[in-house]
Order: C-alpha cells, then structure tokens, then sequence
C-alpha cells in the first residue's frame, strides 16, 4: 500500500483503494486500460463509442474479466440491438449511458443489480437524472475531451450540481495533475473521472501517432467541434460536439485551402494520421507528458492530491 491515503465516503462505499474512474473513452477505454487502472485501485471502465457494438464489447471484457464498469453513448444503444443486454450479462458495477434523454434503460439496470450513470452538464440536466434514478451523476465540465455539451467549467457546474445532489457526483473535465484532482475533491466531487490523462496511458487503445500528438500539444491545442461528425454523417446531437486537438481538418485555414473531405478524412483516420484523424483531448492534454502505464498516471495524480489535501489541513 502506499504511504498516502485518498479516499471519499463514496470510493469507500464501492471498495476502491482511489476515488478515481476511468471515463469510458470510445477507442480508447478498452479491455487493458479497465483493468489496469482497477489494479491500481480504483474503478476501471470499458468504452463504446461511436463504434460500440456487441461483438467489440465481447473483445473488450474477454481483455478486462470482470470490469468495474461499461459506458454507453446512448444512441449508439438504440442503434446496436442486443449492446445493453450484452452490457448488463457483464455484470459490471456501474453502468453509464450519455448523450441523450431516453432514460427507459435505468430500470434495466437496476433490475440487473447495477448502479446507473450518467453526465450531465448543468443543474436542469442533475435534476432530470435524478428524477430518472440515477444513482450517480457526472458534472462534465466544458474542458473535457470527446463529446459533451460545451455549457460550463467544471468547477461552476460542480458547485452548482452539489447544491441540490442527492447522489454521489464524480467531476469531470480538465482533471489532469495532483492539483486539480485536489481541487474537485476538496470542492466535494465524491471522485474524479478521468479521461484524458489515461488516453494516452500505455494500456489505452489509441495508436501511436494519436499519443505521440497529445504529448506535442498543451492545453491551448483544442478546439470543440462538430466538423469531424457532420463529414463523416455520424448522427451525434449536435448539442454534443467534441473536444478534439486543432489538426488540418479542424482549422482548414492552417492549410491555406478549403477542407478536405470524407474520404480524405476517412482515409487518415484508417491511417492513424492526426494531421486529419480526430483525436479526444480536453484542456488538461498540457498535463499529458509520458507515455507511462495507468497505474503510474493513477499514482502520480492520487499522491499529489493527498499531499495537498493533507498540507492544507497541517
């Protein structure tokens, strides 16, 4: 064990050593980077994105074993026949479903013995969630990577959904160092998840050239978006754009020409080409300087976090 302890009554509750999750990247959050950062101590989760589907879930779990969780993109459930179901035979601990409004798949969840997740980005969105049953709530904050709704920082939207939270709240967005882990902590998050911090882990999925730009870049280098979704006819709400790093598709102007197209664009993201291919990144991308292992990352972050929390109170 290590000499620094980290907890929340929350992470307690759930037998984690760490209040920390791992958000459920698409293309990332894989089988390995689930069980990874479970081995580390805290709560490790398999991603389907745009591209979830049955059969690439039953890749991912025979991976991971038993995952503490599976996260969902919601229209990507109603389009996959058979994804939940597949999701709840997994018998993870939690199950999070986002980007959406149906919320009929919490009564499944709960009828399977699993708790229900879900982001949300303001104080109306806390409270229909709530209403629906979840039992606990993310507060995604505007700085995160991937898709959410670009309304408010963390901090001001956490603030805001503590006030009137009945469920444990897990921040998210922008988390990437010891002291912002400290800040969501000491602000009241029950535990933080994490996103880009751990996309660029040794364990994540992304390809080489995908990690290798994230380490180029700091945390100006992203842009929120819908280009890469609309060009590539993908049905994302477009109250859902995605944080991604600036790139020649996203900032054409860099080019001194117009756009490239969906078949240039799909022929880079078959090439691992970041020039063009979209890459998730939120504002803590800055943070992201090693290629390292997840447990490294999840340490790093927990140690620095319980040396400030403990300095303050000295």
């Amino acid at each position: 064990m290590p000499e620094w302890s980290l907890s929340t009554p929350w992470s307690r509750s759930m037998g984690l050593r760490v209040p920390v999750v791992n958000a459920p990247m698409g293309g990332a959050a894989g089988g390995r980077l689930a069980a990874a950062v479970s081995a580390a101590g805290g709560l490790g989760m398999i991603g389907m994105g745009s591209a979830g589907s049955v059969v690439a879930l039953r890749r991912e779990l025979a991976v991971a074993g038993a995952p503490g969780g599976i996260g969902l993109v919601d229209w990507v459930r109603d389009r996959e026949t058979g994804l939940l179901e597949a999701a709840l035979a997994a018998r993870p601990r939690i199950i999070s479903v986002s980007f959406g409004t149906d919320f009929s798949w919490v009564s499944q969840v709960h009828a399977a013995g699993i708790l229900a997740v879900t982001q949300v980005y303001d104080v109306p969105g806390a409270h229909r969630a709530q209403d629906a049953g979840i039992d606990i709530v993310v507060a995604r904050g505007s700085e995160g990577g991937g898709h959410g709704a670009d309304r408010l920082g963390l901090l001001p939207l956490l603030d805001a959904v503590l006030d009137i939270a009945t469920v444990p709240v897990l921040a998210a967005g922008g988390i990437g160092s010891g002291r912002t882990l400290a800040a969501v902590l000491a602000a009241g998050a029950a535990g933080a998840w994490l996103g880009t911090c751990l996309a660029a882990a040794e364990e994540s999925l992304l390809p080489e050239s995908a990690r290798l730009a994230m380490l180029a870049a700091d945390s100006s280098s992203t842009t929120v978006t819908t280009a890469f979704d609309e060009a590539l006819d993908l049905p994302w709400p477009p109250i859902y754009p995605a944080r991604v790093l600036r790139n020649e598709f996203t900032d054409p102007w860099s080019r001194g020409e117009s756009r490239p197209d969906a078949e240039q664009l799909r022929a880079a993201i078959a090439g691992d080409d970041p020039r063009l291919a979209p890459v998730d990144a939120g504002q803590s991308v800055g943070s992201v300087t090693h290629i390292e292992p997840a447990a490294a990352v999840v340490e790093q972050l927990c140690a620095g976090a319980a040396e400030l929390l403990t300095s303050r109170h000295e």
